[in-house]
């Protein structure tokens, strides 16, 4: 599903590269989480799967170059970014953000279809939000926006889902909903990739853990073997 071999990846008007000499083979079903100290890397290898950065050696998904069909794969990936605000003044409602997911399939300047509406439907009540279908998003909540971010990601009926820090800003109650929900959507062979600071916000459907430091993976193994427990 997804495989970097010899990945190298420096930001644009930087000399050194965040992450360096990157081996990383993906299985389709499998569910992947990336730990780290803060600056380690773990935001810049789901942007470079994500064909967001310009990077060295190879960044093959779904069997293609990422640097070459990058446009293409994306509309098959399901990508919820760590840092994300809204002014509250923007004018935007929850299902018209939610809706914005579905942009790659619908085509540009193309108008939803009743199927597509069907679907924001569908993952606003998959992720207990459909409350909010008809609120600005500006006028969220941190744990509300959180939720509409993974459902935009959903929306597009990702086959590779990419979270950075799903859980940040989420009660205990609502990791461990989201956490649920996740875990149900890999158990239908969405292929998961997560970023997470906190070990005990991992699900414990996830089996396998890659540890970066320094731009490079120090351990990726069975999650007893990388956490020690």
């Amino acid at each position: 599903m997804i495989k970097l071999k010899n990945v190298k990846t420096t930001y644009e008007g930087e000399k050194t590269p965040v992450i360096k000499d990157i081996n990383l083979e993906v299985k389709r079903g499998e569910f992947l989480t990336v730990i780290g100290p803060n600056g380690a890397g773990k935001t810049t290898l789901l942007e470079t799967i994500n064909g967001l950065l310009e990077s060295r050696g190879e960044v093959i998904v779904f069997g293609k170059d990422i640097r070459k069909f990058g446009t293409e794969i994306r509309k098959n990936i399901g990508y919820v970014p760590q840092d994300f605000s809204c002014d509250s003044l923007t004018p935007f409602l929850v299902k018209d953000v939610v809706m914005m997911g579905r942009f790659g399939k619908i085509g540009v300047l193309r108008s939803p279809s009743k199927k597509d509406r069907e679907i924001i439907r569908k993952t606003l009540s998959f992720l207990g939000i459909s409350e909010l279908e008809k609120k600005p998003i500006g006028k969220l909540s941190g744990g509300q926006l959180q939720k509409v971010m993974i459902a935009r990601a959903l929306a597009k009926e990702p086959e590779i889902l990419l979270l950075d820090e799903p859980f940040s800003n989420l009660d205990l109650n609502s990791r461990s909903d989201i956490s649920g929900k996740i875990s149900f959507l890999n158990k239908k062979e969405m292929t998961v990739i997560m970023v997470v600071h906190d070990i005990s916000s991992i699900p414990e459907r996830c089996k396998r853990i890659v540890l970066i430091n320094n731009g490079k993976i120090i351990k990726d193994d069975g999650r007893e073997k990388v956490l020690g427990g």
